[in-house]
This record gives C-alpha cells, structure tokens and sequence, in this order.
C-alpha cells in the first residue's frame, strides 16, 4: 500500500486543477508527522528548482531522508545543474535525436517533457528517453541543430511554469496516467491495501498466461485486497507507483522484462520473479552447470565452444547419438536441435554458434511427455505432464510458415507426482531462489530422473496448469504476494 502526496511551492499554484487532499504545500510537507504512517509514502515534487538549496531541493533531500520515495530524486536534481554531470546520463541519445524530422531547417527547438510524454508527438521517443534517464515531472528540453540536433541545455520547471491551458490539460491528464489513483473522487474509489503491477504484452505469440488466466490473477488479486493492474513496456517510467511488481511476460536478460525486474527490486519492490531468478533461468548454460556443481540429476551434458570435427567426435563419443543442442536463452523449444549423426551435429553447431559462443550439448532422453512441476516459495503448486507433438520429439513443434503445435498435457495433483520426480524438482528450485519456477523433469521408462531446467515465470493458462486446482492455484500465488507485502510494510 502507497500514499501519494504532490508538493506544490504554494496551494495556489494548484488552483487550475482539481482539488485533492494529496496536493500539500511545501511548507506542509516540511511540518507533516508521518510517524503513524507505516506503508510506503511516494512524493512527486512539483516545487522550483532552479535555486541550488530552493524549497524543490530540500523537499527532495527531506523525502530521502524520511525514506519518503521521491520524483524526482536528490541525485537527479544535482546532475541538472552541471552540463556535465546530465550529459552523462543523456550519452548514446543518437537513435532518438536522428527520429527528429530530418528536413528542418537549422536553428533552434524547444520541448517540455510532462512525466514522459510531449506535447508534440514528433518529440515522443526523445522525450521518454529523456524522463528515463532523468526522471522528474517537468522538463524542458533546449535542442540546437547544425548539422544535426544535440541537446544545449536542461532544465527542470515547476507547477508555476505551466501557464497555457494546452498545456495545463496536459499535465492533468499525464498525472492521472501516472497515477491513476490519485485525482479519483473518493466516492469512486476502492479501497485495496496494496497496488501490484502486472507485465504483460499482449501482441506475445507465445504468452506465458492466456487472457482468462490473467483475468483470475487479476480477480485473485482483489479478494485479497490486492489492486492488480496490467502494464505494458511503456509503463517503465510509472513503476515505482506501485507496491509490487508480477512479470507474466517472457523474459531475457538483454530485454525490457529484466529492466524492469532490476527497477522494481531497487525500489524496494515485492516482484515475482526478481532479476536474480532471471538471470539464473534464463541462461542453460549456467543453469546447466549451478545443477551440475550441486549434484541435481541432470542428463549428460557438454558445453561446446568449438565446431572443429575433433571436438564434436569426442562430444559424440560422450553424449552418443541422438543428442540435444541449445542455444543458452531459448524457450518454448525454440533454439534447439536433434542430431543423429555427425553431419547433423555440424550443421546444428553452425547454425547455434551464429547467436551465441557457448552451445549446450546433452544426451537425449526419449520420453513420451515431460513433466512440469510448479514451486512456489520452495514448495509444489501444480504438476502437468507436457506431451510431446505426434511425430516430433518436442513439446512444440515449430514450423516455418505452419505456425507452432503443441502436443497434449495432463494436469495432477502434487501428492500423484513419482517422489524421486517431485525431489529433484525441488533441489533444482531451491538453487535458484524462493520465487515462482516451472521444473521441467524427464523420467524414463527405466525410471532415470533428469531435471531439464527451471523456467522462471512458468506458463500459466486456463484449463491447463489450473486444471486440477482451480481458482485456488491463481489465489495461492497472489496469497503469496500478499504474505511478501505484509512483511515489506512492518
């Protein structure tokens, strides 16, 4: 749970917009006891800044030192002030500055970033570059051009500055956006203990929940008194809004997904899965090695570096044939190939080490399905077996200009799943961490258990994973957010 407060110089400063009991005076922001407040407080400071100890710096450096969450931050008012210091933060703007229309003639240009946004659409993506770099409510952007743009100047403005109406509407609607929340009329308002975004992306082909699975999460969520809301990639700038952060997107390490996983733990965030899990998930390779160096039964495995002929006969005479190449950061069976034979293994050798120096190499195991067993918090929440696609030896089947299939699943309960399976399972999620993982386990038909890899935010969709239990499985993972909330606001 969050209160909003936004520091004006002066009320009056305030008077075009809609009155809220959040909008306080600097002088009461100075004077405010907090002390029976025990949940986060997040402060957006509108005040002038253009004074090095003016009313808008110290209520940046009081809000840091209450431990008050603050727009903009203490930091970022002192880089404004030095060239020097701000384009350092604002290096490699090129793509965003050669997006300016290209026929205008030189001179000069202005613009003013309202919590991201512009005024003038052409000026979109350089100012949302800008806000993320230096986020604060208001800036103005002085551009000179010769041969091409550069920035001149920056400067942070205040609640004073904006005098049009354009410009004024602007601001009103960019704050609701910021904060949905804030400029509500109570009467329109629920009341929820705490606000957690959810990611998504919902042109994904291959999501990790379906639109009705997170349509449960959402309702889940409420019954708990939790506000679950969606947001998408452009939503970066307005994460530290909420309490909490569940990432129902697919994720990698060089991505948006990441980013934002990084963003929500330095804020102090609850976030599922947190950038560590990420980054221990979504690389095979050392996924490969952590299970391999604490004795997780895995299959055979080799990391080949090199396509000479001499190294791939020794990685057969090892793994034997068939075996399974992957690249480090696939998923949904994307990224890997069978080889039969030594032709084969060259071919896939050279076709992996185009995207990645490391190739991961292990002995294929044939089984009709794979299971998949859900931990949440270092204890089992579901278990599906994953059948794989008729003819194929995947689970999906991707085919150029065919689409993706996908063979068929049968969903338990925990207490069916074999021991051995359900142990390795745990021992492999317990090295990653405590967040939400889907274990992939062979087990063949002489009863050998091998643990695959962990899957950070793990495939949850409606009539598949929550076939067994429900409503129940989308209550206990947001049950879970909740208990990790509760404890963040003692």
């Amino acid at each position: 749970m969050s209160t909003y407060y936004v520091v004006v110089d002066k009320l009056s400063d305030w008077a075009p917009y809609f009155p809220s009991q959040e909008v306080i005076s600097f002088e009461q922001y100075l004077s405010k006891d907090f002390s029976q407040i025990k949940h986060t407080i997040r402060v957006l400071n509108l005040c002038k800044n253009t004074k090095a100890l003016g009313q808008g710096y110290y209520c940046s450096l009081l809000a840091e030192a209450r431990g008050h969450k603050v727009v903009p931050s203490i930091n970022v008012l002192n880089d404004v002030r030095r060239k020097a210091l701000y384009s350092l933060r604002l290096e490699n703007l090129s793509l965003p500055l050669q997006r300016l229309e290209k026929n205008a003639e030189t001179g000069q240009a202005s613009l003013t970033i309202f919590l991201g946004e512009t005024l003038d659409e052409s000026f979109a993506d350089l100012g949302k570059t800008i806000f993320e770099r230096l986020p604060a409510p208001l800036i103005k952007v002085t551009l000179e051009k010769e041969k091409r743009w550069q920035i001149s100047k920056i400067q942070l403005l205040c609640l004073a500055d904006i005098k049009t109406e354009v410009e004024q509407d602007f601001l009103a609607n960019r704050l609701e956006k910021f904060s949905n929340r804030l400029w509500r009329k109570p009467k329109t308002r629920k009341h929820f203990r705490f606000d957690v975004a959810m990611l998504v992306n919902d042109n994904e082909a291959l999501p990790p929940s379906d639109a009705k699975a997170l349509s449960n999460f959402i309702k889940a969520a409420d019954k708990l008194g939790i506000n679950l809301e969606k947001v998408g990639k452009k939503d970066y700038v307005r994460l530290a809004e909420y309490d909490g952060l569940f990432i129902r997107e697919t994720t990698n390490i060089d991505h948006h997904t990441y980013r934002f996983a990084k963003k929500a733990e330095a804020e102090g965030m609850v976030v599922i899965d947190d950038p560590t899990s990420i980054l221990r998930c979504t690389n095979k390779v050392f996924l490969a090695d952590l299970l391999k160096t604490n004795k997780v039964p895995t299959p055979k495995t080799l990391l080949l570096s090199q396509q000479d002929k001499a190294s791939l006969e020794k990685a057969a005479e090892y793994l034997g044939y068939p075996m399974v190449l992957k690249i480090p950061d696939g998923s949904f069976s994307r990224g890997m190939f069978k080889a039969e034979n030594l032709k084969e293994l060259e071919a896939a050798m050279k076709e992996l080490s185009k995207t990645s120096a490391l190739v991961l190499a292990q002995e294929f195991l044939y089984t009709t399905y794979d299971w998949r067993i859900g931990v949440l918090n270092n204890k089992p929440l579901y278990a599906c077996r994953y059948f794989m696609v008729k003819g194929h030896w995947q689970i999906y089947h991707h085919q150029e200009g065919a689409g993706v299939t996908s063979g068929g699943y049968e969903t338990l309960p925990t207490y069916e799943v074999p021991p051995e399976v359900l142990e390795a399972a745990l021992k492999a999620s317990r090295l990653i961490g405590d967040g939400f993982y889907g274990v992939d386990v062979k087990q063949t038909a002489e009863g050998k258990v091998a643990v695959i890899e962990v899957n950070d935010n793990p495939s949850i969709d409606s009539d598949v994973e929550d076939k067994f239990l429900g409503p129940a499985l989308y209550h206990e993972v947001m049950a879970e957010f909740l208990r990790r909330l509760e404890i963040t606001e003692r």
